[in-house]
């Protein structure tokens, strides 16, 4: 079992169960899924740039990542329906606490100058959203593989009833939030 899955489950759990009186534990929060996703933006159209991109997300993610595709053409953009306009991957369970682990322990603290996540990034709905702006700051990425530094948005969605919770949950799961507001 995964050390950040053994902590939620033996620590975490009970504080939230306590600090919030949840009577059902059914109820207490749990992180559901955290997705990663990369939009191609104009790199999109070339192909060696876009497998590239999928490489990359696939590695950090410990899992293959899937291209996803325009679902309405829009003349603005020049983008037809069914054109590859960026990369996602769908983490849960083991790979997901992984992922988090490696984030919080490993890649987070390698950023230059990091003061912590910004807090404002809940949707109202439980889930917390952030951007990274590169991809180097992960051990597997190799710069010399990179064809284009890119960035990623990471969503952490949750099980929790409000942003409150989910807040409290993230913060006894180690994520480091700015101090401050």
């Amino acid at each position: 079992m995964n050390r950040l899955k053994a902590k939620y489950a033996n620590e975490i759990r009970e504080a939230l169960q306590k600090e919030f009186e949840i009577k059902n534990p059914m109820n207490i929060p749990a992180i559901e899924k955290v997705v990663i996703s990369v939009g191609a933006g104009d790199d999109a159209r070339d192909s060696k740039i876009l497998q590239n991109i999928v490489d990359t997300i696939s590695l950090i993610a410990g899992q293959k990542a899937v291209t996803t595709v325009a679902k309405k053409s829009v003349a603005g953009f020049k983008v037809r329906e069914g054109y590859p306009v960026g990369v996602k991957v769908t983490l849960r369970d083991e790979r997901m606490f992984a992922f988090l682990d490696k984030l919080i322990t490993i890649a987070l603290p390698r950023v230059k100058d990091f003061r912590g996540l910004p807090r404002n990034g809940f949707d109202g709905r439980a889930n917390y959203n952030f951007g990274l702006n590169e991809q180097l700051m992960f051990p597997e990425v190799v710069f010399d593989n990179i064809l284009k530094t890119h960035g990623m948005n990471i969503t952490i969605v949750t099980t929790a009833a409000n942003d409150k919770q989910a807040f409290r949950l993230l913060e006894l799961v180690g994520i480091p939030f700015a101090k401050g507001k």
